[in-house]
């Protein structure tokens, strides 16, 4: 069977295809310690979990609206509201199973062959992924370490060209815990100010998981929301990655056509876990200080140790919960040294090039595990190197 040809252009995630060879491990009788995968060890909240319950035992198991249920709509909205400082309504809203629907629908609706996208490197594969899906020109903005994994005006403002269609922000970022500071994200919009053409995708996954200060979305200044599309989603601050639950907000002549592609390969998204969103975003948000607070003793915990190791530094991140160590000093490549630390140590991390070319010389390691395990995987990496 001969696949069609925009198949060869997509990528993966490859922190997916590390977890089945650490488990493929684990079924050998192999103990590994698992930073590769980006998922809080957290459970879901009982008061999310319980919401879920209530609306299966409800009925709450049949069709509902594309774009989802009002009541998650209007949640939403309310949150982004009150959070960036600009006015939403529920029809700006559309609700889908799990963020990436966001990208590959904003993508597959506003990107015609040829048309360039400016996107982080490293970054989330899947930007460069869906971008060559469509047959669009992915052009990387490299973010480095040198300064603290921010966006490099200077070559962000060189690489936008006639052609550039869009703009792909990501702040909290995956895979270095970067943040876009307040002069960066106004000086972005200013370069954009006379580009009307150029629309924005900006993902906010993250938002919530900030060790100081607070967000700042490019929706916030003047004229911006009005070409920006903003993804979030439940998964990383509420622990809610098995409910597939994720949404985009944006402007409303955008929803319709967006929630045509939603009928057209989900129909909708599952009713109980939309209810759950509801109770998510409206009740009690003790879970996410609980969480982020762990991640903050965790994060001081693994990069320190990283530091202590010969050959790695590592920058301390901002946000997220992801170190990326620069490795370059220990003679070995990313995929060299990512290999050897499963199969010889036991510890699953990913390479820097799992988030494209700008990552080679990095791991990243999710610190959404336990601080004595992180403590073991630390001590493992160190004996591996000595």
């Amino acid at each position: 069977m001969q696949l069609a040809e925009p198949m060869s252009r997509l990528g993966t995630e490859t922190a997916f295809k590390v977890l089945a060879k650490a488990r493929a491990l684990e079924a050998q009788g192999r103990e590994v310690i698992h930073l590769e995968i980006g998922e809080p060890d957290f459970d879901t909240p009982s008061n999310i979990i319980q919401a879920g319950i209530r609306a299966l035992q409800s009925g709450q198991t049949h069709y509902v609206p594309a774009a989802g249920i009002l009541p998650l709509r209007e949640a939403i909205a309310q949150y982004i509201g009150e959070t960036r400082g600009i006015q939403v309504d529920p029809g700006m809203v559309v609700v889908t199973p799990g963020g990436k629907p966001i990208m590959f629908y904003a993508i597959l609706a506003l990107i015609n062959p040829g048309d360039e996208v400016l996107y982080p490197n490293p970054g989330f594969p899947i930007y460069e992924s869906m971008i060559r899906f469509v047959n669009g020109v992915p052009v990387p903005t490299p973010l480095t370490d040198q300064n603290n994994f921010r966006l490099d005006l200077d070559h962000f403002r060189a690489s936008l060209t006639p052609r550039t269609r869009m703009v792909i922000l990501n702040s909290p970022a995956n895979p270095t815990g970067g943040v876009m500071t307040q002069d960066d994200v106004r000086a972005v919009a200013e370069m954009l100010a006379d580009r009307p053409d150029i629309i924005i995708l900006s993902d906010e996954i993250y938002d919530r998981i900030l060790y100081s200060g607070e967000h700042f979305s490019i929706t916030s200044l003047p004229g911006f929301q009005e070409r920006t599309i903003i993804l979030n989603g439940f998964s990383k601050t509420y622990a809610m990655t098995g409910w597939r639950l994720g949404y985009g907000v944006m402007p409303a002549r955008l929803a319709d056509p967006i929630t045509t592609l939603m009928i057209n390969s989900n129909s909708c998204t599952a009713a109980f876990t939309q209810w759950a969103g509801v109770e998510a975003l409206t009740g009690p948000q003790d879970s996410v200080q609980h969480m982020l607070d762990a991640f903050r003793a965790r994060r001081e915990v693994i990069v320190e140790g990283l530091n202590a190791i010969p050959g790695i530094r590592c920058a301390m991140p901002e946000g997220a919960f992801y170190a990326f160590p620069n490795i370059e000093g220990t003679g070995r490549t990313a995929d060299e040294l990512a290999d050897e630390l499963l199969q010889k140590a036991g510890v699953a991390v990913l390479s820097g090039t799992a988030f494209g070319a700008y990552g080679q010389g990095y791991l990243r390691l999710s610190y959404a595990n336990s601080i004595p395990n992180i403590k073991k995987a630390l001590e493992r990496i160190a004996e591996a190197l000595s």
